[in-house]
Formats: C-alpha cells, structure tokens, sequence
C-alpha cells in the first residue's frame, strides 16, 4: 500500500500542466477604414477606400492574399461647363425695307414709324436723315439719343423693329416657282428650295449652286441635292440672307 501512494506521487509530479484555455480579450479601440484621394487622367478625382478587415494579417495558415476583399472605387462625378447662349435680341442688323418704331419718351411729336429707304436711312424731326441700316436697334437708339440731346435734356429713346423685309433670298433657275423669298427665320437650302415649289424634273440636281456675295467677290457654294442624304458627301447647310440658289 505504502508502495502505491508512492508511485502515483511521483506521477503526479512528473506529469505535464494542463493548459487552460483563455477567453480573448475584449477590442477596445475601433478600426475604422482608411481612404486615399487619386486624381485620374481625366481630371476626375476619386476615392479609395480599403476595409479594415485588409489590414489585418490572416490568422489561419490556409488563408491567402487572394480572401482580401477588393478595394472599392468611387468616382466623383464631374460637373460640364454650361454654354452662354447667345444674345440673339443685339446681333439683329437693321436693312433696307426694314419698318421701324422710334418713340421718344414724353415727345410723341418725334416719335415716329419709317421705314428704312433703299440707301440704308430713315428721316426723324429735328435728327433728318441717319443711317440705320447695318446697325443693331441698340446702336440706332443711341445715336438718336446723341442726336437729340442737341435740342432736349436727356432724351429717352426706343427702337423697335416693327416689320422685317430686309432678309430675302433669291431661289432662281429651274424651280416651279421662282423668285425673292423673305427669311422669317433660319432656313436651310432644302427649305429654301421648298419655298419655291421644289425642283422641276429637268433640274439638274447635282449641280446646284449658292452664289454668296463676300465683300467684293462672289463665292460658289455647290450643292449636290442627290447626295443630301449621306452626310459625309453633302451638308444642307444654312442660308444667309442675299444669297442666291440657281438650280441650272
């Protein structure tokens, strides 16, 4: 018996500790992800933001680079530039024919409505004959202006375009109906073709021509009515008032 109690002491005390299994430590801080600003070729400016979690080395020996999730990219949409339109009200120039309204405030008796004489002028009391035509209404009120305040303080002048006649376009040669045609507003060379009935059946369609006078000379614009429908061969490009369409 005494012999026993003596083996089991020994194994006791020649035998290995027991390990006892520990609950981790609770995480007190937080990770929070980091982000990166990049500037692309395009002059956008993105942001990358890497999880926390791809930081943190694997903790298991089976687990690779590749169980990393991916990086998420978000791109900052970027804002076009605005065109300016254009102010269509001033780039108006006053012709010949043109009807006009030129009130001067508290003056009825030189306020007037002429029209525009072939040499581009009108006549007003006490201002006579000006110069209007190639001006915009703005430019003829202020040299009424000028003009009258020789005779009164501090005159105030309106120019309205009553009646527009100056912008015509002349359709001549083989159409159904030729002649000057006034231009109420863009018009192209089909449409202007149009206004004339269209071609006749002898018209030779692939030589027509728009005679545009440019300063001193006059340019040739051909234009191929057979080709209008492949853009790449022919425009129906916009027409300019004083321009004449021949159709031989």
């Amino acid at each position: 018996m005494t012999h026993l109690s003596a083996t089991l002491l020994v194994a006791c005390l020649t035998a290995a500790p027991v390990a006892f299994a520990q609950e981790p430590a609770p995480r007190t801080s937080i990770d929070l992800p980091t982000a990166t600003v990049e500037t692309g070729a395009a002059g956008a400016d993105s942001v990358t933001t890497a999880p926390a979690d791809a930081a943190v080395a694997p903790s298991s020996p089976s687990a690779t680079a590749s169980d990393t999730p991916p990086a998420v990219t978000v791109a900052r949409p970027v804002t076009a530039a605005v065109p300016t339109p254009i102010d269509l009200a001033t780039a108006y120039q006053i012709g010949p024919e043109d009807v006009l309204e030129i009130s001067v405030w508290k003056n009825p008796e030189l306020s007037r409505t002429v029209p525009v004489r072939p040499d581009g002028k009108v006549s007003l009391p006490l201002v006579n004959d000006i110069q209007a035509a190639g001006l915009t209404p703005i430019d003829l009120r202020d040299q009424v202006t000028a003009k009258l305040s020789e005779y009164i303080p501090a005159p105030e002048v309106s120019v309205i375009v009553r009646e527009v006649h100056s912008r015509k376009v002349t359709v001549a040669g083989a159409v159904k109906l030729p002649g000057r045609y006034e231009l109420k507003s863009t018009m192209t060379v089909l449409e202007v073709i149009a206004l004339a009935q269209g071609l006749t059946d002898f018209a030779s369609r692939d030589r027509i021509v728009i005679l545009r006078q440019n300063g001193q000379k006059t340019e040739r614009i051909p234009f191929n009515y057979r080709k209008i429908s492949d853009a790449a061969q022919q425009d129906n490009f916009l027409i300019r008032p004083g321009d004449i369409v021949f159709v031989p």
